[in-house]
C-alpha cells in the first residue's frame, strides 16, 4: 500500500480495535500515524448524512454552511468533495488544485479529478486535460478515455488503423449512453477522414435495435443530411416510416430503410418479414438485408418462434453482431430433441475473439464438438475447452467440471490472513473511511470507496492492483464487520478461493430453521439470498422489493395471508426473521408449483410465475440449455447464479460432492398428470 498523503487532524473511529493508525504495507514506508481520539458523537455523523442529502439536491448553501463542522473527521474528504463538486463548473483552478493536493491519495481526489477531466474535455482545454490525465488513476470512465485516445491520435498523427482509433471505435459502439467524450472524438476523426462513416451508421443500427433514441440521434447527426425529426417518426412506427418516407431520402434511403426495418422488427418481426420481402426493399444491399434478417431472427428467437433458424439462415453469419449470434446459438439449442450442434459451432465461430472467450460460448462450443462426434468420448479439442474454464464457482465453470467427470467440491482454503496482513488492511485509511461510511448509512459512497481501495492503488502515478494476500485480508475485514457484499465482492477478486468468504452463511439459525420447517433446501435459500441481496438486511430495490430475500409488498401480503400471519404490515419485511419466513414460504410455493424444478422456480422468483410457464413450452431440454434460452437477460443471469450458488452452498453445508446438472434436470412442457398450476401465485 502506498503512502497515503491524507491529512486527518483527528480520526474518530467507529470500528473499534480494527482502526489503527495509518501505515504503509511492507512494500512502502509507513505514513505518519494519525492521532487517536474518541469516536465522534451521533451529531457529528449526522452532519455527513445531512451533507450527503444536500449534495443529492445540489444545495450549495447548505453544503457550504455545514463544511466547517466536518473538519478533522474521518469522512472530511467526502464533505470537501461534495461541497466542491456541486460548484465545480464555477470553481477556480486554484481551488481545485488545492483540493487535489490536500486530499492526495484518496478516492475523493481521484473522483474529483475524473469529473474535472470531463469538464476540461467539454471545454476543449487540452493542455490542462493532459496535465491532469497524467495523475488520473481510475481509468474507468469511457468518455475520458475517448478524449485521451483522441489527443494521442492528434499528437502522433496516427492513421485509421491505429490502436487508439480502434479503441475509440469499440468504446463508442458499445456505449449505451451518448456523452460528449466519445461522440466528440468520432466527430473529429470523421472530419479528418480517419473514421469510417459506415461505423456511424452501424452505431445508429445498434441504437435503434435497442430502442436508444438519443445515441441514435447523436450518431445520425454526424453523417445524415436530414433533420432528426425523421428519427422521431421512425421511432414512432418503423413500418409506417418504411412505407411512407424511407425511400424518398436520396442517397441515404437504403440506410434509413434499414433503420426503419430494424425498428419494425423490434415491434413485430412477422410484419418486418413482409416488409423486407416487399419490392420496396429491393434497393437494399445484401449486407443491409442480412443485418435486418439477423434482427428479425433475434426477435423470433426471443419469442421462441419455430421460424427463427430459417430467418438466421437468411441472415448468414458475416453481418451479425455478437448479440445476434448469441441468439442464434440459443435458437439452435431449442431446435428439437437434439440441439443443432453444427449451427451452434458455426455461430460461436463467427463471434468476435473476445465474445468467444465467454465461458458460456466456450462451454457450448465444446458441447457442439462433442455432440457432432460419432464416438462417446469427447475429442481432445472439446476436453481442452472444458478444462480451460472448469472450476468450482460459476455456472458454466461448474458444468465444465462435470463434463470432465468432476463433481463440485469445496476447494482447500488458502492460508488465512496473517497478523501483519490483517494489521496492514486495518491501517488502510481508505478502507477505514469506506467502512465508516457504510456503517452510518452512506452505503453507496462507502461501497465506491471500498471498491477503489481494493481495486486500484496509486504507485507513483501508475496503475496497479492489490496483491492476492491484501485482497484476502481486505475481504476478511469486511466479513468480520458483517458487511457481506464487500466480503463477497472482494473475495471474488482473489485467485485462490476462500469459500467461507465467497459463500458466507450469516443468519444461519433463521435460514436453516425456516427452510427445514417447510422442506426447503437451506443451500437453495442461501443461493438465492446471495444473489438477491448479498445479505444486506435493509436492501431496497428500485421497484420496491425489500430485505434479504427482496420480497415485493404485494407478494409479501399474499404469502403472509397464506401463512396465517395476522396483522402483517409490509414494514415488517425489514425484520430479519419475518423476511426469511415469508421469503422461504413463497419460494417453497413456487418450487412446488413447478414440480421441484429449481431453475424454473428461480426464474419465477425473479420474473413472476407466468413467464417461466410460457418459457417451458417447446422441446424437452436439459436445464442448462433452458436457462441459457431465457429471453430476459436479467432473469437468465439470475437463474444461472442462483443455481451455481446453490450447488456450492450444498457442497459447503453437506461436505460432499454436488452436481449442478442434477439440480438443473430436464425441462419441458408440464406433464398432463402433474397437479394443476397455482394461478394465484403473484
Amino acid at each position: 500500500m502506498p503512502v497515503l498523503l491524507v491529512r486527518i487532524a483527528c480520526c474518530a473511529l467507529l470500528l473499534g480495535s480494527m482502526m489503527t493508525a495509518d501505515a504503509g504495507s511492507k512494500h512502502k514506508p509507513p505514513a505518519k500515524p494519525a492521532s487517536k481520539v474518541a469516536r465522534p458523537s451521533d451529531a457529528a455523523d449526522a452532519v455527513f448524512i445531512d451533507m450527503s442529502q444536500a449534495f443529492q439536491k445540489g444545495d450549495r448553501k447548505r453544503l457550504s454552511a455545514l463544511l466547517p463542522q466536518a473538519k478533522g473527521h474521518l469522512l472530511e474528504p467526502w464533505a470537501a468533495f461534495w461541497e466542491l463538486r456541486v460548484r465545480l463548473g464555477d470553481a477556480s483552478d486554484s481551488e481545485i488544485k488545492n483540493f487535489l493536493q490536500r486530499y492526495a491519495g484518496t478516492y475523493q481526489e481521484d473522483r474529483l479529478r475524473n469529473d474535472w477531466l470531463l469538464l476540461l474535455g467539454e471545454r476543449r482545454e487540452w493542455l490542462q486535460f493532459e496535465r491532469e490525465y497524467a495523475s488520473y488513476r481510475m481509468h474507468d470512465d469511457k468518455e475520458i478515455e475517448c478524449y485521451a485516445r483522441w489527443l494521442e491520435v492528434q499528437q502522433k498523427d496516427l492513421n485509421v488503423s491505429s490502436s487508439p482509433i480502434e479503441e475509440i471505435r469499440k468504446t463508442w459502439l458499445n456505449l449505451k449512453q451518448s456523452e460528449d467524450g466519445c461522440t466528440y472524438a468520432v466527430s473529429q476523426l470523421l472530419k479528418q477522414h480517419k473514421f469510417n462513416p459506415d461505423d456511424v451508421w452501424l452505431k445508429a443500427r445498434l441504437s435503434v435495435e435497442n430502442n436508444r433514441k438519443v445515441p441514435a440521434r447523436e450518431a445520425l447527426k454526424l453523417v445524415s443530411e436530414h433533420t432528426m425529426a425523421m428519427l422521431d417518426e421512425l421511432f414512432a412506427n418503423g413500418g409506417r416510416f418504411f412505407n411512407q418516407r424511407a425511400s424518398s431520402l436520396g442517397n441515404e434511403s437504403p440506410e434509413w430503410m434499414t433503420l426503419a426495418l430494424i425498428k419494425a422488427a423490434t415491434a413485430d418481426h412477422d410484419n418486418a418479414v413482409k416488409l423486407l420481402q416487399s419490392k420496396a426493399a429491393a434497393s437494399l444491399s445484401n449486407e443491409q438485408k442480412q443485418w435486418v434478417w439477423g434482427v428479425i431472427a433475434k426477435q423470433a428467437a426471443q419469442q421462441f418462434d419455430d421460424k427463427a433458424l430459417d430467418y438466421f439462415a437468411s441472415a448468414g453469419n458475416a453481418a451479425l453482431s455478437d448479440d445476434i449470434l448469441a441468439w442464434k446459438v440459443r435458437a439452435a439449442l431449442r431446435a428439437g430433441k437434439t440441439p443443432a450442434w453444427p449451427l451452434i459451432q458455426s455461430a460461436i465461430d463467427a463471434m468476435s475473439p473476445l465474445a468467444q472467450k465467454d465461458p458460456a460460448w466456450v462451454y457450448w462450443r465444446a458441447r457442439s464438438l462433442a455432440g457432432q462426434q460419432t464416438v462417446n468420448a469427447p475429442s481432445a479439442q472439446a476436453l481442452a475447452a472444458f478444462q480451460s474454464i472448469a472450476g468450482p464457482q460459476g455456472f458454466y465453470e461448474q458444468l465444465a467440471s462435470e463434463e470432465l467427470g468432476k463433481k463440485i467440491t469445496v476447494p482447500p482454503r488458502p492460508l488465512p490472513p496473517q497478523p501483519q496482513e490483517t494489521a496492514a488492511v486495518k491501517a488502510n485509511v481508505l478502507l477505514q473511511r469506506a467502512l465508516y461510511a457504510i456503517k452510518i448509512g452512506l452505503r453507496q459512497d462507502g461501497v465506491r470507496e471500498w471498491n477503489y481501495a481494493t481495486g486500484l492503488v496509486d504507485s507513483a502515478g501508475q496503475r496497479g492492483r492489490l496483491n492476492e494476500r491484501e485482497r484476502l485480508a481486505a475481504a476478511q475485514l469486511a466479513c468480520d464487520q458483517g458487511i457481506w457484499d464487500r466480503c463477497i465482492n472482494t473475495s471474488e477478486r482473489t485467485v485462490q478461493m476462500d469459500v467461507a468468504q465467497r459463500y458466507p452463511t450469516p443468519f444461519k439459525e433463521e435460514v436453516v430453521e425456516a427452510s427445514n420447517s417447510i422442506g426447503l433446501s437451506p443451500a437453495y435459500v442461501y443461493g438465492l439470498i446471495r444473489q438477491e441481496s448479498r445479505f444486506i438486511l435493509d436492501a431496497q430495490s428500485n421497484v420496491g422489493a425489500s430485505g434479504l430475500m427482496q420480497i415485493m409488498p404485494a407478494t409479501a401480503k399474499w404469502t403472509a395471508k397464506k401463512m396465517g400471519l395476522k396483522n402483517f404490515r409490509t414494514e415488517q419485511l425489514q425484520q430479519r426473521r419475518t423476511n426469511i419466513a415469508i421469503g422461504t414460504q413463497y419460494l417453497k410455493l413456487v418450487l412446488d408449483n413447478f414440480q421441484g424444478s429449481m431453475a424454473m422456480a428461480a426464474a419465477a422468483y425473479n420474473a413472476g410465475p407466468s413467464r417461466p410457464r410460457r418459457w417451458r413450452n417447446g422441446p424437452v431440454m436439459e436445464g442448462a440449455a433452458w436457462a441459457e434460452c431465457i429471453p430476459f437477460g436479467e432473469t437468465r443471469d439470475y437463474v444461472k447464479k442462483v443455481l451455481s450458488n446453490t450447488t456450492m452452498y450444498a457442497a459447503l453445508i453437506h461436505n460432499e460432492p454436488q452436481s449442478l446438472k442434477a439440480r438443473l434436470g430436464m425441462i419441458g412442457p408440464r406433464d398432463s398428470s402433474a397437479p394443476e398450476e397455482n394461478n394465484e401465485l403473484p
